[in-house]
């Protein structure tokens, strides 16, 4: 069964939803952006991350970061 929905009847309404689209699609373009740079430094700069995580443990005394690589 399908509905017949009418336009919407005031200019008020119709700007309001131009609007709400307006913003949507640029959420979503933004969105996309962030997602795919994302994706791109990703792919580059993962194996370069796993190197520089060291855990260093200390009782008080001088740590050299020169030593732990």
């Amino acid at each position: 069964m399908t509905v017949e929905r009418s336009r919407p009847k005031s200019l008020l309404r119709r700007i309001e939803r131009w609007m709400v689209g307006l913003v949507m699609a640029v959420i979503a373009f933004v969105l996309e952006k962030m997602v795919l740079r994302s994706i791109r430094k990703g792919g580059k700069s993962e194996a370069s991350t796993e190197e520089l995580h060291t855990t260093l443990t200390s009782k008080g005394g001088e740590v050299d970061l020169t030593d732990a690589r």
